[in-house]
């Protein structure tokens, strides 16, 4: 089996959580008929659902492409939730932050060689590049994109360009040092 039962309730409740936080950075246009955009402060759902469209794939197929990469080379990965940082990403948006810190899991996997670490530790990150570019390139040449369409692929772009640089910090337990350390032969 690809995913455990426990890995379909993780991924579900890290979806739900990430769109709650990003509704609080995302913002949809005003209809053409408001004078002012009215957000409800706590919970708006057409925020909610646009949220969840906007960031979770970002955040799931990152993960995702660390267990599969995983998996592919024979490794047993799961998704775990990590609590801690969906608790921390969850307070910065109810006190209206301005800062945005969001950890909410991992893909954990045992016995890897030097090269099964790189390569799976590379996976999340490279998705993040491919959305970031592929939103990038379908903004600057697709045309006669609806107002919503763009701002869509505008916070798809950002959300995984700031994902991939992130992520790319050779810090553990950033992917960056997934990558950068064991080819520095410094064992993790």
């Amino acid at each position: 089996m690809i995913f455990t039962i426990i890995e379909i309730f993780y991924i579900l409740i890290t979806v739900l959580v990430i769109g709650y936080i990003f509704s609080g950075y995302i913002k949809l246009p005003p209809k053409k008929d408001d004078f002012i955009p009215i957000y409800n402060s706590w919970f708006d759902w057409k925020l909610f659902k646009f949220s969840i469209l906007v960031a979770a794939p970002a955040i799931i197929l990152h993960e995702m492409g660390h267990k599969f990469i995983a998996i592919l080379m024979g490794l047993e990965a799961h998704y775990e939730i990590w609590g801690m940082g969906l608790i921390i990403g969850l307070v910065l948006k109810i006190f209206n932050s301005g800062f945005m810190l969001l950890a909410p899991g991992y893909v954990t996997f045992t016995n890897a060689t030097k090269i099964q670490i790189i390569l799976t530790g590379a996976a999340g990150p490279f998705i993040n590049l491919i959305l970031w570019i592929g939103a990038f390139i379908t903004l600057k040449y697709k045309k006669n994109l609806t107002r919503l369409s763009s701002l869509f692929l505008v916070y798809t772009s950002q959300i995984n360009k700031w994902l991939f640089i992130f992520n790319m910090l050779p810090i553990p337990p950033l992917d960056g040092s997934k990558i950068i350390l064991p080819l520095l032969g410094i064992n993790l």
